[in-house]
């Protein structure tokens, strides 16, 4: 499954709720490697930063910290020792790193407020079953500027990078509520993203 693995909405929950989470929103973004999610996210975050009807929560990740994204870096026994306390509203596998969205969002949306995320693809149908609105963000990019950034990065060895390049047309086949071209200025890209999630819902 392209290298991701749906572990479900939670340690405890394998089917959606009674009633589904609401009245606030759930975005949810999605798209390959190297279209510039995090990018992305870091300009809408700076623009909505003053406007406490927007949470970007920090997801918890099994790997290394990076410069490039805000994530709550943990080792595979403290991240189990989490999803065995309930601790993740969505949590799943991609790539030999598990990761987990809080708890804490299901509060803030149940409180009206629009919560916006970095996901796997994995989890979509679960978030749809558990919260009232879900919108699903595809950020994009076309072939030639995902390779170049993909291959730019020298994360990874060639034959790693070009798998994730080819993973990149599994993608398409995503079911998307609105798809974002990040493939020009990351400016557009970002005014159309907050464009979006200002929609009300």
């Amino acid at each position: 499954m392209d290298g991701e693995t749906d572990v479900g909405p939670g340690s405890r929950e394998d089917r959606a709720p009674q009633e589904r989470i609401g009245p606030g929103r759930l975005v949810l973004v999605v798209g390959p490697s190297g279209a510039g999610k995090d990018s992305v996210l870091r300009g809408a975050r700076a623009r909505l930063a003053h406007d406490d009807r927007y949470v970007f929560p920090r997801r918890s990740v099994t790997r290394p910290p990076s410069a490039d994204e805000d994530n709550i870096s943990l080792n595979e026994d403290a991240f189990i020792a989490l999803v065995n306390a309930d601790a993740f509203a969505l949590h799943w596998q991609a790539h030999g790193h598990r990761y987990g969205v809080p708890r804490a969002v299901d509060t803030a949306i149940a409180s009206g407020a629009t919560v916006i995320c970095n996901v796997s693809r994995t989890v979509l149908q679960a978030a749809r079953l558990r919260y009232q609105h879900v919108t699903v963000i595809g950020i994009t990019a076309s072939r030639d500027v995902l390779a170049a950034r993909i291959f730019g990065r020298a994360r990874e060895s060639e034959d790693e990078a070009t798998k994730r390049l080819d993973r990149a047309t599994a993608l398409r086949a995503v079911p998307l509520d609105v798809e974002i071209d990040n493939g020009g200025a990351l400016e557009d890209a970002v005014t159309a993203f907050v464009t979006v999630v200002a929609r009300p819902n």
